[in-house]
Formats: structure tokens, sequence, C-alpha cells
């Protein structure tokens, strides 16, 4: 269940991965996963990397793992579930954004 404790869903692919490259890279504690969407309108994306949080942020803490949402982002990206995939032609981490039941 998403709320504003745990606005994103985590799939366990998509956390092992997180924690696998947080060890890996030796990402110091105090950065975390900020997920938001970059551009606008038809041509916006997801924005998925390691960051620090900065002063318009709210950090939680999803199974463990630090995620990071600016506060503008919070509406957009409420309810995403991320995951990780892998496939003989390519690999990576995706968002699924449930629609919201008219």
């Amino acid at each position: 269940m998403t709320s504003l404790d745990n606005p994103i869903y985590l799939r366990p692919e998509a956390r092992q991965q997180i924690v696998d490259t947080l060890q890996a890279n030796k990402i110091p504690a105090e950065y975390g996963l900020r997920v938001g969407i970059r551009g606008g309108g038809c041509g916006s994306s997801w924005l998925l990397g390691f960051d620090l949080p900065g002063p318009t942020d709210e950090v939680y803490n999803v199974e463990g793992v630090r995620i990071i949402i600016d506060r503008k982002h919070l509406l957009y990206v409420l309810g995403a579930e991320i995951g990780y995939e892998t496939s003989e032609e390519a690999r990576g981490f995706t968002v699924d954004k449930p629609v919201p039941a008219q």
C-alpha cells in the first residue's frame, strides 16, 4: 500500500539491484535513490539516480533503501512501482505508475 510514509514501491529485484550498486560503488550512506520526473507534458521521463538530499527534498526509508523525492515531484511519483528487468537485449530499471481508479 502506498502512503506518504511509503510513497513508492520497490519490487524485490529492484531493491536488491539498488543495494548491490550502493555497496559495489561504495556510495556513502548520506546518498539515496532520487525518484522524480524530468521534462513535462508528453515529453516527460522518469528520473532515477543516486544523489544527496537538498532543501526541497523529502527523504523516505522504503524497505531499507533511502529514497529522495523533491516535494514538487511527489504528486507525480506517488504510487510508482520501481522494478528491474533483464533480457537478452537489455537490462535496467523500470517504472510503472498505476492509473488511478475512476
